[in-house]
C-alpha cells in the first residue's frame, strides 16, 4: 500500500512511518523538516500551504500509481488562558490543527476517488471531547476536525473511501517543545502552573508511540470503519462517558480535582 503521513520529523509520526514502512508499505512522510530513515521518504512539505501540498502529492504520483491512506498526523498544542490567547496564536493553531489536515484530504481525494478506494484517519485528541482549563483552544481545534471528519464521511461514501478520527491520549513524545505557549496574566498564574505540571507530567507517562503505531496498524486492517476511535489510557478515556452521563456540574467538578484546581 501506498500510505502518506503528515508530520513526520518526530514523535507519533516518525515513529509511525518507520513502523509501517517496515511491513514493507511504501510510506512517504511529510513534514517541514525532513526525516532521516531508511523505511520512508520526506517530502518537505508545509501541510498549510496548499501550493506546498499540491506539489508534494503531484511528485508522489509521478512515481505512484495509487494513493491508499492518508494519516493526518501533522498537529501542535497550545497552552494558555483563553482571555489571555492572541488572534494570532489562535489562527496558527487552526490553520495545523484544521486548515491544513483539511486541505491534505482535498489534495489526496481526486486519486482516490478515480481508484474507487482508500481510507484516511484524522489524529485527534480524547481531549477534543471536552473543553480542557488552560487548553481550550486545542482542544476546540481538534474538535472542529472531528466534526469535519464527520461531514465528509457522508460525502465520500460513495467512493469507497472511508474517514475516521483516532482520538489519542496522552502520548509520550516531545509535544511540550512544539507547543504554542500564551503569556500568562497574572490573575491566572497560579493555577496554570499547577495544571502546566500536571500536564507536563501526564505526557512524561503517556503511552509509548510505537502502542500507538501498532494500534493504527490494526486499524488499517479494519474492512470498515466507525468516525471515532480512541486509544490511550483507561484513567483518560473514561472521562468521555463520564461527561456524557453525569450532571454537567458534578463532571465539572471531577475535571477540577483531576486537574488539581481544587
Amino acid at each position: 500500500m501506498t500510505i502518506l503521513i503528515t508530520g513526520t520529523s518526530a514523535g507519533i509520526g516518525f515513529t509511525l512511518a518507520n513502523y509501517l514502512g517496515k511491513k514493507g508499505h511504501t510510506v512517504y512522510g511529510l513534514s517541514r523538516k525532513s526525516a532521516d530513515s531508511t523505511y520512508f521518504k520526506t517530502i518537505a512539505t508545509d501541510i498549510t500551504d496548499n501550493t506546498q501540498v499540491q506539489n508534494a502529492i503531484a511528485e508522489i504520483l509521478k512515481t505512484e500509481s495509487r494513493i491508499d491512506i492518508l494519516i493526518n498526523n501533522a498537529g501542535m498544542g497550545m497552552v494558555g488562558a483563553v482571555e489571555d490567547s492572541s488572534q494570532e496564536e489562535i489562527l496558527k493553531l487552526f490553520n495545523l490543527n484544521l486548515v491544513g489536515s483539511v486541505q491534505m484530504m482535498t489534495a489526496v481525494l481526486p486519486t482516490m476517488r478515480a481508484q474507487k478506494l482508500g481510507k484516511i484517519i484524522n489524529i485527534s485528541s480524547i481531549g477534543s471531547e471536552m473543553g480542557l482549563p488552560f487548553r481550550g483552544f486545542y482542544s476546540a481545534s481538534k474538535s472542529a476536525l472531528d466534526k469535519v471528519t464527520e461531514a465528509i464521511r457522508y460525502e465520500v461514501s460513495p467512493w469507497n473511501i472511508q474517514v475516521c478520527v483516532l482520538h489519542l491520549g496522552d502520548i509520550k513524545t516531545n509535544i511540550a517543545e512544539n507547543r504554542v505557549k500564551t503569556k500568562v496574566s497574572e490573575p491566572y498564574q497560579s493555577t496554570f502552573t499547577k495544571v502546566y505540571s500536571l500536564m507536563n507530567s501526564h505526557v512524561d507517562d503517556g503511552t509509548e508511540p510505537l502502542e500507538v503505531a501498532a494500534y493504527i496498524e490494526k486499524l488499517l486492517n479494519k474492512k470498515s470503519w466507525k468516525a471515532h476511535f480512541y486509544f490511550g489510557k483507561f484513567g483518560q478515556k473514561i472521562g468521555i462517558p463520564l461527561k456524557w452521563i453525569l450532571p454537567q456540574n458534578f463532571y465539572e467538578n471531577l475535571m477540577r480535582k483531576y486537574n488539581k484546581m481544587d
